[in-house]
């Protein structure tokens, strides 16, 4: 907070549009007991050095047109700022006097040459990866200690590799889209949202008349304070059905008001088929809508790997949308997913992802960097290669024995305790129920459910084909809830306790490894659950 003198002449504020199609800056200098004759002086500054300067007269409080030719123009990698120069004049004196800065971008929507529906930057399809970034801080909740903070948080989102990040539920301080601004950073604005949430699906609430006007101020007060920043692309008007109401009017009425940018109607949740984007959340993900005609697909969040770091945690207590053991779990579970995404940019055309979070917060410990910013949590260089699409020093799994997670894979299954020889290739399995997988409770997490199984054990059996061609590196692949043990062709082949909330690889013990053989060959598995929810599927994938 500060305090300015001004003089009894002034200017109060400005309006900054960039506009490429027409090589020009729409801008509208708003004043204070300006005299009718004055005249409104721009220059526009290139370095150290002006550019050019127009004057224009009696345009105070009207927007003006301000020539800019062979502009450069503003990206992530790019970020070029022209500084400007805006004074007021009557009669050769200087009333008033103020400097800015303005960047020549233009965010759009438009097709690609497939015909694919696609964010443009600068005219161009352009893949926005970012984190979610909730700005909360250990020390002042809300408010960041110093400038310098606010900086480092972008600085370490730009070296990790990411081209945006999405503000969410928060306005920040104007010195945080200054640096996003000046470092080159793409920001999805959140509008924050009260009132009662609605769940997935279930569509929207009915405000009361006081609330819908509240919240329409705010989001108006919040596209005005923070609309010259050029970093910003795009408004998301609701999250997750929190306070969401009148979504298709409310979205409507933001576009336009700025025109300038994109419109994000529901992240997650409630798409009311309205905006410039279909805005899906998938966790662990990824996962991608199909873009429509005039709607981008984008991945609003996913992700969100937890990893807690001893020293540096809010509480005892901590949970992330799937665990890891350590920095190199967290790294290669992060390139796996951030393959996945780059595999939905190419089909069905997603167009950005974001990824779950910046820092932990609090309990949250599926941050980037620690809640004190004090650990980055995943080795740097491999994330920033990953989130660039760049994945030729990391491992692809490629399933040669399928599991159920795109399609159920046929299983023998008993519910009852077998016979002790039960896992050897050559029982007899006949009197055993058929089914696909996975087998499990629907709701539990991951879980791609096809045929229900709510007791305490079940056994499972099946024949499989090893395709020709030497395999580099046979894993297993298992998603299991609680503990498991596998048999390849009769041997031992792993055994698990605990659960996870997605499939996984699994090391082949070597006695198993040394059975697989050409055409046929057997798997059984055994699965125990004690509380909660259960599930068990397992394929064979090769890690190339």
């Amino acid at each position: 907070m500060w305090l300015e003198p001004v003089a009894t002449s002034y200017i109060e504020s400005r309006k900054i549009v960039p506009d490429l199609d027409a090589s020009k800056l729409h801008l509208t200098v708003h004043g204070k007991n300006i005299p009718a004759a004055h005249t409104l002086e721009v220059t526009v500054v290139e370095g150290d050095q002006p550019r050019a300067t127009w004057t224009f007269a009696n345009d105070v409080n009207k927007p003006v047109q301000v020539p800019f030719a062979d502009a450069t123009h503003w990206s992530p990698e790019s970020p070029y700022l022209y500084g400007l120069r805006i004074a007021v004049k009557q009669a050769g004196t200087q009333l008033d006097e103020v400097e800015s800065y303005c960047a020549m971008r233009k965010i759009s929507i438009g097709k690609d040459e497939r015909g694919v529906t696609r964010i443009l930057l600068n005219g161009k399809p352009y893949f926005q990866v970012g984190p979610l970034d909730q700005g909360f801080w250990p020390d002042g909740l809300y408010t960041a200690p110093t400038d310098e903070a606010l900086k480092y948080d972008i600085e370490m989102t730009k070296t990790l590799g990411f081209n945006m990040c999405r503000k969410h539920v928060k306005v920040e301080p104007e010195r945080w889209y200054y640096w996003c601004d000046k470092l080159g950073l793409l920001v999805w604005q959140d509008m924050p949202s009260g009132d009662r949430g609605v769940a997935p699906g279930k569509g929207e609430i009915t405000r009361t008349s006081a609330s819908a006007k509240q919240y329409e101020l705010e989001l108006q007060r919040m596209i005005d304070g923070r609309h010259n920043h050029p970093c910003i692309v795009m408004w998301v008007v609701f999250n997750e059905g929190w306070g969401q109401f009148d979504t298709v009017r409310i979205t409507d009425w933001t576009k336009q008001y700025d025109p300038s940018r994109l419109a994000n109607c529901a992240s997650g949740w409630n798409d009311m088929k309205a905006g410039d984007v279909h805005d899906i959340h998938v966790y662990p993900g990824p996962g991608s809508p199909k873009p429509e005609p005039n709607r981008a697909a984008v991945l609003g969040e996913f992700g969100g790997l937890g990893l807690a770091t001893e020293g540096h945690m809010w509480t005892s207590k901590n949970w992330g949308y799937r665990g890891t053991k350590n920095k190199d779990d967290l790294t290669r579970k992060y390139e796996q997913l951030l393959r996945g995404v780059y595999k939905l940019k190419d089909k069905p055309g997603l167009s950005a992802a974001v990824y779950t979070q910046t820092t932990d917060v609090e309990t949250e410990a599926n941050g980037l960097l620690t809640y004190d910013r004090a650990v980055a949590k995943m080795h740097a260089e491999r994330v920033a290669a990953a989130n660039r699409g760049n994945f030729s020093g990391v491992p692809e799994v490629i399933e040669v024995v399928p599991t159920s997670r795109e399609k159920g894979q046929p299983w023998r299954y008993k519910l009852d305790e077998p016979p002790a020889d039960w896992f050897k290739p050559d029982f007899d399995d006949a009197t055993w129920k058929e089914g696909k997988g996975g087998f499990g409770t629907k709701g539990t997490p991951g879980a791609v459910v096809r045929t229900e199984w709510k007791t305490a054990n079940i056994w499972l059996r099946r024949d499989f084909t090893l395709p020709e061609g030497k395999l580099a590196k046979p894993h297993l692949i298992v998603h299991h809830d609680e503990d498991v043990e596998i048999y390849l062709n009769g041997v031992l082949a792993a055994r698990a306790e605990g659960f996870l909330t997605d499939y996984e690889e699994m090391p082949i013990s070597p006695e198993a490894l040394a059975t697989l053989k050409l055409g046929k060959n057997h798997l059984a598995v055994h699965c125990k659950q004690t509380t909660g929810g259960q599930y068990v599927d397992v394929g064979i994938g090769d890690v190339k």
